[in-house]
Order: C-alpha cells, then structure tokens, then sequence
C-alpha cells in the first residue's frame, strides 16, 4: 500500500531523509530515516496525517486530498529602523510603549 502525496526517490549514495514540501514545494522540513525501522517510519509517516491508500489506484476521500499539506511557517515582521538608523526596542503584547 502507498500514501497519498508520498513520493519515494531512491538516491545513491544518498542518506535517507523525508523532506517534507509545502503546497508550492518549498521545503519545510527534513527527517532523518537512517537509524528507522520500516515500522517506524511507517508510524511517522502516519503521524504526520499521510493517508494511506489501500491499493496504489484507490480514491483519496476529499478530506485527505491535500493531506499533511501545512501552511509555511511565519515569520515575524521585520523591525524598521527608525530615522536616526536605530531598531526600536521589542515591546510584549498589550505592553504600551508610550506609557
């Protein structure tokens, strides 16, 4: 049986890794699998919310189409320094600079 959006690509010489990629194929994240067990990898990859299929052709259900698809981690805005070329300070939330 295989998963949905699961590719596996055998590179020589290569040490085995997951990458996993957002919808738009930017990588989010690589896994080392070199010291897994088929078995673990197995549970990894179902834990990840890979659906697997129970034959190569069968149909996906609708809700796991996209599925472990995640959105790309956000950074924080960058700071804009002020006029005299200085980074204003960090302020907590709900902290009041002015007060």
């Amino acid at each position: 049986p295989s998963s949905h959006n699961l590719e596996m690509k055998h590179l020589p010489g290569a040490d085995p890794e997951l990458v996993l990629l957002s919808h738009r194929y930017e990588e989010l994240e690589r896994i080392p699998l070199s010291d897994m067990t088929r078995e673990e990898i197995n549970q990894l990859v179902q834990e990840l919310g890979f659906y697997r299929k129970e034959t190569p052709d069968a149909p996906v259900p609708e809700e796991f189409r996209f599925a472990p698809a995640r959105p790309l981690p956000t950074l924080p805005p960058p700071q804009t320094p002020t006029a005299d070329g200085k980074t204003p300070p960090k302020h907590n939330e709900g902290e009041h600079p002015d007060l």
